[in-house]
């Protein structure tokens, strides 16, 4: 005698959720299709007869009509299933990593996926930079640092970073230095035009120099105004010519703080233009620590924005872009803002309100 199939009993709420879900054109098909098997067994079908009304096997509907019968809805999902095991263990994660810290094989100045692979003999490249790529190790990216060895780079440092954050009262605090030898490039530029009809604009890789310029700037801290002039040279008369000109825009009773890096024409033994203005004072970055001075972010956003890719055919057009980038900065000056963040050691980040 043929054994009866398991008896489905629905509430009204299982019989509207299987309906809806038989119906919806959002859900994936075989889920659709094991809710009309329930919806039928409820009925008092059997599996034969569901089985010739859906074009299935009476298999497939014996073992979902089991399945819901002992899991409710949620045993029409699909079971997690294990998958392949592991290729890989954690431990040959680790060899991996190990091996980063031995030296190259002789003839190799540095590891590669490929040759960290052939050392192990019994992991794949792939799974090599699956791991490297986990870590955030780039096998051939070098870094360069510059660390400052002044001795009384703690008592600098502070000095600068107090009049950042906290100026003395009715006092103006500037950022002054040079970047010299900005070449006037005539880059061959234009159009690359693809099939699809997208276009880029580009260069090429051939340029004309047509001169330089020294371009010599200070930054307001406080407001983020720039003052700069174009020189030929680098010299001590090319600093001080700019620094009359600098001094020359503020009152004279008023407090001048100018934070300067370590270059030989900022600093000679016997300054007779300091003592000839007794409002001014300079202060001096720590060696190798010429980040603190904020002129140097500026210069960096000049090159982004003025410098880098455009083309010259002389020397005063060069001069001409920068004056004009600095007329239209100054027209919406923004200062940098300093923080500090807890870092593993303390460190300060820069932010540029644009």
């Amino acid at each position: 005698m043929p054994r009866k199939a398991p008896e489905i009993v629905l509430n009204a709420e299982q019989r509207a959720g299987l309906s809806k879900l038989s119906r919806s054109q959002t859900v994936e098909r075989r889920m659709a299709v094991r809710a009309q098997i329930t919806l039928f067994a409820a009925d008092g079908l059997q599996d034969k007869q569901i089985a010739a009304q859906m074009g299935l096997s009476a298999q497939t509907v014996a073992k979902w009509r089991s399945r819901f019968q002992s899991g409710g809805l949620a045993g029409l999902s699909d079971r997690d299933r294990p998958g392949k095991p592991a290729t890989y263990s954690e431990q040959t994660n680790r060899r991996i990593l190990a091996k980063l810290d031995e030296p190259p094989p002789k003839g190799y100045t540095s590891w590669t996926g490929s040759l960290i692979a052939q050392a192990l003999a019994d992991v794949s490249d792939q799974q090599v930079w699956r791991v490297l790529r986990a870590h955030g190790i780039h096998a051939r990216r070098r870094r360069s640092w510059c660390v400052s060895t002044d001795p009384e780079f703690a008592a600098k440092a502070a000095d600068i970073v107090g009049l950042y954050l906290n100026p003395p009262n009715n006092a103006i605090v500037v950022c002054v230095d040079e970047k010299p030898g900005i070449q006037a490039l005539e880059r061959r530029q234009g159009y690359l035009k693809y099939p699809d009809g997208r276009a880029i604009t580009g260069y090429a890789h051939e340029y004309k120099r047509h001169g330089t310029t020294t371009l010599i700037a200070a930054l307001e801290t406080a407001t983020g105004m720039v003052k700069a002039n174009h020189y030929n040279r680098r010299r001590r008369i090319e600093f001080l010519d700019f620094m009359n000109d600098l001094t020359a825009q503020y009152p004279q009773d008023q407090e001048l703080h100018v934070i300067l890096d370590n270059l030989s024409t900022h600093k000679p033994k016997e300054d007779k233009w300091l003592a000839q203005h007794p409002n001014v004072f300079f202060h001096f970055t720590p060696t190798h620590a010429s980040w603190l001075n904020q002129i140097e972010i500026w210069f960096s956003v000049l090159w982004q924005r003025v410098l880098r890719g455009a083309s010259f055919l002389a020397a005063k057009a060069l001069r001409q872009a920068i004056d004009d980038y600095i007329a239209a900065s100054n027209a919406h000056p923004a200062p940098f803002h300093w923080n500090k963040a807890q870092v593993g050691q303390k460190q300060l980040r820069i932010n540029y309100a644009d």
